[in-house]
């Protein structure tokens, strides 16, 4: 199968003739009049104008100088070092390695007999949009009214006061990609957040990170619309709104290139009438965004057939696959996938949940990482994301049983390095690189150990939470004033506050 290639071309020429448009009420002395006044686009219409409505209001937390000494260190570019040193300055990872030179005044943390790793980037969850308590007033994840409904945005339902967050922070997650449910063929757009505190999922919003659009193949669209008498109803209806939906988008995108080469000739004298702008559509937004590369597919898909069926899809309409998602399958398929460059997160072992999880196999990690497959180890859960590392292990040790041996410097790229790629963050994060975000986890023990704690976690060079200082472990706001432990009684509540689970009532 042939690889298209996204035009990328085409998108530097949007932007540029979006620019030609910005600067139309200041040229109008070479054009010998305010041309460009006769038909505005006004504020929120154009979509490359428009193109951040909602920035990032994200800033590191202050921090101080710091050299972690003496660990065992797993770079998450594949290398270990033993009795090594990180240093953070200013937010960033300094230096790294052995004999390295500690800064004057740094705070030093003997990790001796511990071990450092990346921060732990889970690349599919839906804390914040499924929030704790699991009740139907924080169940916002899916938009289950049309089998496309690209046009949300998971940020938008995103509750920045989920307890679920912090749970994350104290399993070593930094990073979280918030995706919608897989109720619908297109879900809408995912958000990558840092886990940190905020007021606002913007003050949690990952600068300068790329939006992701969630898709779903399978079993998920036809069951809930078949329900409601309507298409999609089966794997081949499933397919046909996929394909309608590219169509659209790309008639939506020509629409949009014809009117600013218009608008370029007429500005440059070409032609005495401004051309009228289309009218814009957030849900078409969304998957032009995808057809020019700056939106990456997150696709929900289960089984190996599917998934190359939606590799064709995207061969015909010419866009790339980011990441299949649960990829139950993907080990029937590892050399298509490795030709392609698509990531695959899965579980360790995680199967037989419904029909298209059967054939999933422990095995299915370290046979993609065999095949040389970008393999990612995610939680789609707010319990299992406090123990990522370990999913990990379990499918490690399937590998080893299997007679794949990977090393654990290697398989800790599967929740660092790896997932960082999937999402589209490796050149900020993901691996302990002087220059990188001083996203870093100070463990208890070798993090494959079922033993092991995250005891210190660091996100942008700030201590941000200390497993043996209660000054250092973060609470949300909704958790403030409970007190007691949490007991899972008849009710699911505890003497002092709520057990915290997430509903599970809804596709995701």
């Amino acid at each position: 199968m042939k690889r298209h290639h996204r035009v990328v071309p085409l998108v530097a020429a949007l932007a540029l003739l979006g620019a030609c448009a910005t600067n139309a009420h200041q040229d109008t002395a070479a054009s010998g009049g305010d041309k460009a006044k006769d038909k505005p686009v006004y504020a929120g219409l154009d979509p490359v104008e428009d193109n951040n409505p909602f920035p990032s209001t994200y800033h590191p937390l202050p921090s101080v100088t710091t050299a972690l000494v003496g660990a065992t260190i797993f770079t998450g570019t594949g290398a270990r070092i033993d009795g090594g040193t990180v240093v953070l300055v200013d937010g960033k990872i300094a230096a790294v390695g052995k004999d390295i030179a500690v800064p004057a005044g740094a705070k030093v943390i003997d990790a001796h007999g511990k071990y450092v790793t990346p921060g732990i980037i889970d690349a599919h969850s839906h804390l914040g949009v499924y929030a704790s308590p699991g009740v139907w007033a924080n169940s916002d994840g899916n938009e289950m009214t049309d089998p496309n409904t690209a046009q949300v945005w998971a940020e938008h339902s995103v509750w920045p006061q989920d307890p679920g967050f912090i749970r994350a922070l104290e399993g070593g997650i930094t990073t979280l990609e918030i995706l919608p449910g897989s109720a619908n063929l297109f879900g809408g757009r995912a958000v990558i957040l840092k886990n940190v505190p905020g007021r606002t999922v913007q003050d949690k919003k990952f600068p300068g990170a790329p939006y992701g659009l969630k898709m779903a193949c399978g079993e998920n669209p036809k069951r809930v619309y078949g329900s409601k008498g309507r298409s999609p109803a089966t794997r081949m209806g499933n397919v046909f709104g996929y394909r309608k939906a590219w169509i659209d988008a790309q008639e939506y995108r020509r629409k949009w290139d014809d009117y600013r080469r218009k608008l370029a000739d007429y500005k440059a004298g070409k032609g005495d009438k401004a051309p009228d702008a289309p009218k814009r559509d957030l849900q078409m937004d969304t998957l032009a965004g995808v057809l020019d590369g700056s939106i990456l597919v997150q696709n929900h898909c289960y089984r190996a057939d599917e998934m190359a069926q939606m590799i064709d899809i995207s061969h015909e309409f010419g866009f790339h696959i980011a990441m299949f998602h649960h990829g139950s399958e993907a080990y029937k398929i590892a050399d298509v996938l490795k030709k392609e460059d698509i990531c695959v997160a899965t579980w360790g072992e995680w199967w037989g949940f419904k029909m298209e999880a059967y054939d999933g196999i422990e095995e299915n990690a370290a046979l993609l990482q065999k095949a040389g497959v970008c393999t990612v180890i995610h939680s789609d859960d707010d319990i299992l994301t406090q123990h990522l590392v370990q999913e990990a292990t379990i499918a490690l040790s399937a590998g080893r049983r299997l007679g794949i041996q990977i090393d654990e410097a290697e398989a800790i790229k599967w929740v660092t390095a790896n997932a960082a790629k999937s999402i589209g963050v490796l050149d900020k994060t993901g691996t302990l690189e002087p220059g990188k975000m001083g996203d870093v986890v100070l463990w208890s023990a070798d993090p494959f150990s079922v033993y092991a704690t995250a005891d210190q976690v660091f996100i942008d060079g700030a201590l941000v939470y200390d497993r043996h200082d209660p000054a250092v472990q973060p609470k949300s706001d909704f958790e403030l004033g409970q007190t007691g432990p949490a007991h899972p009684g008849p009710q699911g509540v505890g003497p002092g506050r709520p057990v915290l689970t997430t509903s599970t009532e809804q596709p995701r």
